[in-house]
């Protein structure tokens, strides 16, 4: 019985798939592991930012006075961090009256009077309501994070809770973008 010793050609290349094939095996482990990670981590972010709810009081404080502070400002109840806007929601710019409040009732009016700064749309015209509707989705719930809801909407004027108010029963609610 003879014994044929394998030509260098010919383990270098069986050495060099085995490498190869150990390259791509350890391509796909570290490819998956940052897959789960990353997923795993976005996760951790969203659960630390549990959804708010503020008073009147609590979301004057977000008006853009102060340098470093988040800008919030309420539409329809729903509280939207504007902080991505500064140069138009922040102190000193053009819509800067219409954060740190509900003001929804300007956004349907597009107005900046201080009348109209408020939550009330009683009285607003079918066509007003409409175009709340529109800027509500198509700019607000579409760029800005939604932080909480305003007090209003969940409690009774006395401060009790609202038996009736559900979340899901809202305009637009979605849990799966709000909590």
């Amino acid at each position: 019985m003879t014994t044929r010793k394998l030509q260098p050609q010919t383990r270098f290349l069986q050495t060099s798939s085995r490498q190869s094939t150990m390259f791509y095996a350890r391509s796909v482990v570290l490819y998956a592991l940052l897959c789960i990670c990353s997923t795993n981590d976005s996760k951790i972010e969203n659960a630390s930012m549990p959804v708010r709810l503020f008073t009147e009081e609590e979301l004057q404080r977000y008006d853009g006075s102060e340098d470093g502070q988040p800008i919030y400002m309420a539409i329809k109840g729903v509280v939207f961090d504007v902080t991505t806007g500064k140069e138009f929601y922040g102190k000193g710019a053009p819509y800067n009256a219409l954060v740190g409040k509900d003001s929804t009732r300007a956004v349907a009016k597009m107005s900046l009077d201080p009348a109209d700064l408020t939550h009330d749309t009683t009285g607003l015209t079918e066509n007003q309501l409409q175009s709340l509707e529109q800027i509500f989705k198509g700019t607000y719930k579409a760029k800005y994070r939604i932080m909480g809801y305003t007090s209003r909407h969940i409690l009774n004027e006395d401060g009790s809770p609202n038996k009736d108010f559900k979340p899901e029963d809202q305009p637009n609610f979605n849990i799966k973008e709000e909590f």
